[in-house]
């Protein structure tokens, strides 16, 4: 049921909406949230109050829609209120403004949100640069926009980034669920191994490609390539490289997907485009700020763009500011230890502010270069100590040995002395013996014979001498 209220008031709206309650003998409302639906009034307009509807089947709520007509006209409001069937699970309220009233959308909704229930605002078209800082923004814990439906969406991404609150969230991310769930899962299957580089690819102005690399760049802290895919709608590929081959997952047609894996055999996965109405849904199942799409926006940076190689586009950049890094550090060292009394020595200033001019992606780079070196300086002290205790163990071994081998040797020749000496003690005694005997001898021949022997007595005793 439809009933159109032309050039009425908000008061008279309330009391309508209450009327009809109270006719259909609806006793509570059951209602969970108020979704306020901003955008002009034209075509378009019908297209997101069926989105809301479908929606509201999972998430019974209020919608207000805000059409902003013709700023010029005089100001007026005209309202419609759709229950029953034209309004799904929820009760719809069409808000037409006109003339200066075009601009007060917040003024005409705060008397018609339902109580203590939370608010939800959703620009399915154009949006503001900062959504939070909108006046119905504000009513709202949650802000849906859709960068995809902007006039330049990439610039419209740019700008979520630079005006990004805790509560804002787009549809362009929302959409990427399958796509995410799809590349967790693939890499959560053996081998696990780390990806060493990506590739999104997709249509040129699309920006949940553009959102997809991000998530990749800022969760896997990779580099990531984003690429214009030659053919195909949204997102249409994406490879990861890992060191046992490459993840590649690919949807052509924007139905079906096929996931390739190495040592495993092609599969066939359902990639459908998501429709608005199946991402309106999905994020009113939440109220709290969207954490994961926050690392993904600030990550938006750290994406390559164009044609050449990942790895080499993605290492120049860190590269740079740590070699330059690298080159002061050993210039300020060789300064310190070799002075130029002519040049004099840098001001601390002066110092402090070339330090201040480093990336801090730089400082990281040369505190761990530091720390490195003090590492091996540490470890090569340690190994010279080791070999010089071992040398001066080795050396006490040996003083020992030496001192053995003396003692053996002295020892030997202590036993070997009292040998020698008993020969030649027995030589010299059979030499005295000798001796002795042949003085005895003389000694006896030269002696006279007694008187009264014979010459032939004395013969036969000398002959016996003789043989003696």
């Amino acid at each position: 049921m439809i009933i159109d209220l032309p050039s009425t008031t908000t008061s008279q709206v309330n009391s309508k909406l209450v009327q009809l309650r109270e006719e259909g003998g609806a006793v509570t409302l059951g209602r969970v949230l108020t979704l306020v639906i901003v955008t002009d009034d034209g075509a378009k307009t019908e297209d997101a109050v069926d989105a809301a509807n479908d929606a509201s089947r999972e998430h019974p709520c209020r919608v207000i829609v805000v059409a902003r007509g013709a700023r010029k006209a005089a100001p007026r409001l005209d309202a419609q209120i759709r229950v029953g069937g034209d309004a799904g699970a929820s009760e719809v309220i069409v808000l037409r403004l006109y003339g200066e009233l075009a601009n007060e959308g917040a003024s005409c909704v705060v008397p018609l949100l339902l109580p203590d229930t939370p608010v939800v605002a959703w620009w399915p078209h154009e949006a503001p640069a900062a959504p939070a800082n909108d006046p119905i923004g504000q009513l709202a814990q949650r802000r849906i926009t859709d960068a995809a439906a902007e006039k330049n969406p990439i610039r419209a991404l740019d700008q979520r980034r630079a005006g990004y609150t805790p509560g804002d969230t787009d549809l362009a991310w929302t959409r990427l669920t399958l796509w995410r769930a799809m590349l967790a899962s693939a890499l959560d299957l053996p081998p696990h191994e780390k990806v060493t580089e990506a590739e999104v690819g997709g249509e040129a102005d699309s920006p949940s490609t553009d959102l997809l690399a991000a998530w990749l760049a800022g969760a896997l802290r990779v580099p990531v390539k984003r690429s214009k895919a030659a053919r195909g709608e949204g997102i249409v590929d994406v490879r990861l490289v890992r060191r046992s081959g490459v993840v590649e997952l690919v949807r052509p047609d924007g139905r079906v997907g096929t996931l390739s894996q190495p040592g495993q055999p092609d599969r066939r996965v359902a990639l459908q485009r998501r429709e608005i109405r199946d991402c309106l849904a999905e994020e009113l199942r939440r109220l709290d700020p969207d954490e994961v799409y926050e690392v993904a926006l600030g990550a938006l940076g750290r994406i390559v763009r164009g044609r050449g190689p990942v790895k080499a586009a993605a290492a120049r950049k860190p590269t740079t500011p740590a070699r330059g890094a690298a080159t002061r550090t050993t210039a300020a060292r060789g300064a310190a230890k070799a002075p130029d009394p002519k040049a004099g020595a840098a001001p601390a200033e002066a110092a402090e502010a070339e330090a201040g001019a480093a990336p801090a992606e730089a400082v990281r780079n040369k505190a761990a270069q530091n720390r490195a070196t003090q590492s091996r300086a540490t470890q090569s002290r340690a190994t010279q100590s080791r070999a010089a205790r071992g040398r001066t163990q080795a050396k006490g071994a040996r003083g020992e040995e030496s001192q053995d081998r003396a003692a053996r040797d002295e020892a030997t020749r202590d036993e070997a002395a009292p040998a020698k000496v008993a020969p030649a003690a027995r030589s010299t005694a059979g030499r005295s013996t000798s001796a002795a005997a042949r003085t005895s001898a003389g000694k006896a021949a030269s002696a006279k014979p007694p008187a009264g022997k014979s010459a032939a007595g004395e013969a036969p005793k000398s002959r016996s001498r003789a043989k003696a």
